[in-house]
């Protein structure tokens, strides 16, 4: 596996893979890889001649800077992780890559419609961020295909949204949620619960089931109310429960 810390030297590694007619996978990453990101590498693999991940803890998605600071960087065995799992290439960047100073990397479009509900709401400034980061990846590799995970829903309609927006040149593969045996989506940030919550989180996917089964006999917002009270009784302080028409 080739780890590239430098954006020229993976330019030049992809230019190379590109030559030849490769076509290239691409899976974005914070790093904390966990087995979800595996499935969205072994997706890729499945789909294109070359896989590229990238780890890079993104300062400005974080809204608050001590979850920026608290963000697990396992880096010796995100690489241990993605080699046994073929990667290709781990793009490994530091902030000064992904953001030099004599560049503009900020992205110029109107989100609000996707940005100011749900998690962005209570999120100020996180899909912005988002937003910017991918798109300076997708410059930098130039994929084929990007793999992102339907647990951040909307982040991915947002990615949706920039790449038809945009005409940028990549397929967008959104795949399904990988969950522990409880049901809880597997998340780099879910490392930091404590045992007690691990106990406790997964109520959040069996309250969603449930949900969904009662789509067919109570309306939404009926639906949304009973959900939220359902989760506040296992001890949640819940931002959200809409249910809405993706």
């Amino acid at each position: 596996m080739l780890i590239c810390k430098q954006t020229k030297t993976t330019e030049n590694h992809l230019s190379l893979w590109r030559e030849r007619g490769l076509r290239i996978g691409f899976v974005p990453t914070m790093g904390a890889l966990h087995q979800g990101h595996l499935d969205l590498v072994r997706k890729a693999r499945e789909t294109s001649d070359r896989v590229v991940v990238s780890i890079f803890v993104n300062p400005t998605q974080f809204n608050d800077p001590s979850d920026l600071e608290k963000y697990p960087r396992p880096i010796e065995e995100d690489i241990r992780l993605l080699a046994e799992a073929g990667v290709d290439m781990l793009f490994l960047p530091g902030e000064a890559d992904i953001y030099p100073k004599n560049l503009d990397t900020s992205v110029d479009l109107e989100v609000d419609h996707i940005t100011g509900v749900l998690e962005g709401e209570h999120r100020p400034g996180h899909f912005k961020g988002v937003l910017q980061v991918v798109k300076r990846l997708l410059d930098i590799i130039d994929p084929d295909r990007l793999f992102m995970g339907q647990k951040d829903y909307q982040q991915s309609a947002l990615i949706r949204f920039m790449i038809k927006t945009l005409g940028l040149p990549v397929e967008l593969v959104v795949c399904p949620t990988t969950r522990a045996a409880s049901g809880l989506a597997l998340s780099s940030r879910n490392q930091r619960l404590t045992q007690d919550w691990q106990l406790i989180a997964p109520a959040i996917y069996h309250t969603m089931k449930w949900a969904e089964l009662s789509m067919e006999t109570l309306p939404p917002r009926e639906i949304a109310r009973m959900g939220r009270e359902q989760l506040e009784q296992q001890g949640f302080a819940v931002e959200y429960f809409d249910i809405v028409d993706g």
